[in-house]
């Protein structure tokens, strides 16, 4: 049985499918779009999202189709088709310009986003995207890792198992995720998967104006020195915060720099602007 999300929950139809998403904070609120990871339903971040609400934020976290409660269509798992259902999000709940938050692939999502349709999005926060593409190699992570990780959930998995990949998570973290890990479809996975190796990030990242905010793990196996110099210097114009002590699954390991770091961030980009 899996737990149900504090906030408050709706579905919407983009481009033929339905897309599902959580609400949390004031509807009348500066709005927050966070886009999760390549398996993190929407409900993973509630923890993160619900205090960004307590700033006064409203925060708007979608299930990326193919994951929760979201539809899985058979194929169409690139960037492009992940960035038409971020758009028709935005426009269907009438969010002017919010704030975009990615994380890992829902980080290369919001790069996407941003140099395709500057007029839809603000200020965006790109956290430890997978810097892989034509010519860096393979992502990180081994796309046998995730799908060992499927194959448990499917057949029923428990905190133990989830632990030998997340160490360091906590008991309720672990729980969350053995839950909702079995609503990711494989054939999502595997396909965004592939699509780091053949997309390129940085075509979209330099593109970026400012108010921009690149957020890396130290200890992150994700954003290497090497790679992180190459993000400086496709696009000097970010902010760039490292957190310590953190790898790729920041808010999990780090959450209080983790908000720091954003928070400090928005009160700079709500001066500009």
């Amino acid at each position: 049985m899996r737990r149900e999300p504090r906030g408050r929950s709706a579905t919407i139809e983009v481009g033929g499918l339905k897309l599902h998403h959580l609400e949390y904070g004031d509807d009348g609120a500066p709005v927050i779009l966070v886009l999760p990871g390549i398996t993190s339903p929407a409900i993973t971040w509630e923890f993160v999202a619900e205090r960004l609400a307590a700033d006064g934020a409203r925060v708007v976290v979608p299930d990326i189709r193919g994951r929760g409660l979201s539809d899985a269509p058979e194929t169409g798992y690139a960037l492009t088709d992940y960035v038409a259902d971020a758009v028709g999000l935005i426009r269907a709940l009438g969010l002017e310009r919010p704030v975009v938050l990615g994380h890992s692939m829902g980080a290369r999502i919001a790069a996407a986003l941003g140099a395709a349709h500057p007029d839809e999005v603000g200020p965006l926060i790109v956290v430890d995207p997978p810097l892989s593409g034509p010519g860096r190699g393979d992502y990180a992570t081994p796309l046998e890792s995730f799908q060992e990780q499927l194959h448990e959930a499917y057949r029923g998995t428990n905190p133990d198992e989830v632990r030998r990949f997340y160490p360091t998570w906590s008991e309720d973290q672990l729980q969350l995720r053995a839950e909702w890990l079995p609503t990711c479809a494989e054939q999502a996975v595997v396909e965004t998967w592939r699509h780091f190796s053949d997309e390129d990030l940085f075509a979209s990242w330099s593109q970026l104006p400012e108010p921009l905010l690149f957020i890396y793990g130290a200890e992150s196996p994700v954003v290497t020195p090497e790679g992180l110099a190459d993000v400086v210097a496709a696009n000097p114009r970010a902010q760039v915060v490292g957190i310590a002590g953190a790898g790729h699954m920041i808010p999990w390991d780090e959450l209080e720099d983790f908000l720091a770091a954003v928070r400090e961030f928005l009160a700079t980009a709500a001066v500009r602007s």
